[in-house]
């Protein structure tokens, strides 16, 4: 039938997931926060205002919310796995052009436009991933794989924050600014063809059976039959609500927060420098994160999504209540800032898990699975692009004492909206 959903045609005995899963979503992360959050920290050090960095940055976001527009052509690709790979690569060359153009005088723009091929490849790249687990996984392997995932994912914002973070700081004051963060976005794109290259090996080759009408006229009536079926969904309107109002908090503090770690202290800020932002994400941090990130999705699996959802969200409060800590006490110690930011990588880690497998196993469910994953994701994403671009103008506006206080408050819709949710724990 021609709107049937893709099926999955194994080729060969697959790999472990242990021996995929992890690398595919560290490729899937390190592009997504060399554009949200380590952009940010370079533009900071080259002394863009924070308002400019938030409004950019979120703009760029864009990418992630509408990749869904496309993702109905991509079924027309048999494997997956190839696409995965030529998106790895792409952004690879996008990357290494951002690092040419910091050392050009009109570095700005050209910046952004490489962010946004940036932004444009791992999007869609996101699309065949998610697509990729999705078919080669069962169910409770999702459930039992999603901490891996959602470890690794988040990963590359540690990798980044951490080691190439500490390393531009290191280079600042060698050999300048813009050098230091040249050699930075250098280092991150032979990461990004390096994975590209072992996943043509690692990634299951699952193939699936495009639609029969293969033709663009074919792929656009299946994209408004898509769209169709998504919005038909029992209660998706509240899906979507619970979505968005689940990321509002986690936006602004992602955005703000490494920035209140780089401003000074009569600014409000703890005064960090760039290199003792990556030590203090890129030590315990990264271990407390791992550890719950893999937590969270054994717990998922044992207490079922349905009742394992709050306690998730109050998991992702822990990063607001240690931000609004830090910048009532200011405190001067790096131990003890290293500890409280520990606590919220633990809370970030462990409840991050909710959002990915409610909308992978509740809004995804049904015909056309990858590409209502990828309306999911997309209306997950425009959460935070939504915060991410208003978070520096009510930073400036409250000061940051307030504003980890007005965080805190915009994370409490989400846990209400739990109430109201209706699925299948199943």
């Amino acid at each position: 039938m021609r709107n049937a959903p893709p099926l999955a045609v194994p080729v060969a005995a697959p790999r472990h997931p242990l021996a995929w899963v992890p690398t595919l979503y560290l490729a899937q992360g390190l592009p997504f926060y060399a554009v949200a959050l380590v952009a940010g920290l370079m533009f900071k050090s080259m002394g863009v205002p924070n308002e400019q960095i938030a409004r950019w940055t979120g703009l760029l976001g864009l990418a992630w919310v509408f990749k869904a527009l496309w993702s109905p052509f991509l079924e027309l690709a048999r494997s997956k796995k190839r696409l995965v790979v030529a998106f790895q690569l792409l952004g690879a060359a996008a990357l290494a052009a951002l690092a040419l153009g910091l050392q050009l005088p009109a570095w700005f723009a050209l910046a952004i436009a490489a962010l946004a091929v940036v932004s444009l490849a791992s999007s869609t790249h996101d699309i065949a991933a998610d697509g990729l687990y999705i078919i080669s996984l069962s169910a409770r392997q999702q459930a039992m794989y999603a901490g891996w995932q959602g470890a690794f994912f988040n990963t590359g914002k540690f990798l980044s924050l951490g080691g190439l973070v500490i390393l531009a700081g290191y280079l600042e004051g060698r050999i300048g600014v813009a050098p230091a963060w040249t050699v930075v976005f250098a280092l991150m794109a032979a990461a990004m063809a390096g994975l590209g290259l072992y996943h043509g090996w690692a990634l299951p080759g699952t193939l699936t059976v495009p639609p029969a009408d293969a033709s663009l006229r074919g792929v656009a009536r299946t994209l408004v039959e898509v769209v169709k079926d998504f919005f038909a969904k029992d209660g998706i309107w509240m899906y979507i609500v619970f979505i968005v109002a689940f990321r509002l908090a986690e936006g602004q503090i992602q955005t703000i927060g490494p920035l209140f770690l780089r401003d000074a202290r009569a600014l409000g800020g703890l005064g960090l420098s760039t290199g003792e932002v990556g030590i203090v994400y890129g030590t315990a941090g990264t271990v407390a994160f791992l550890v719950g990130s893999i937590g969270g999705g054994y717990f998922t699996a044992w207490l079922g999504l349905r009742r394992a959802l709050p306690f998730l969200i109050l998991a992702m409060n822990l990063p607001n209540l240690v931000f609004c800590y830090l910048s009532a006490a200011q405190p001067a110690s790096l131990t003890l800032i290293a500890a409280a930011l520990s606590i919220e990588m633990f809370g970030y880690g462990f409840g991050f898990v909710g959002i990915i497998l409610f909308i992978m196993q509740v809004v995804a469910r049904g015909r056309f699975q990858t590409a209502h994953y990828a309306l999911g994701t997309g209306f997950m994403q425009l959460g935070l692009v939504l915060s991410k671009m208003v978070s520096g103008d009510i930073q400036a506006a409250l000061g940051y004492r307030s504003f980890f206080l007005w965080v805190l408050v915009c994370a409490l819709p989400g846990l209400v909206l739990t109430r109201f949710l209706r699925f299948d724990d199943k």
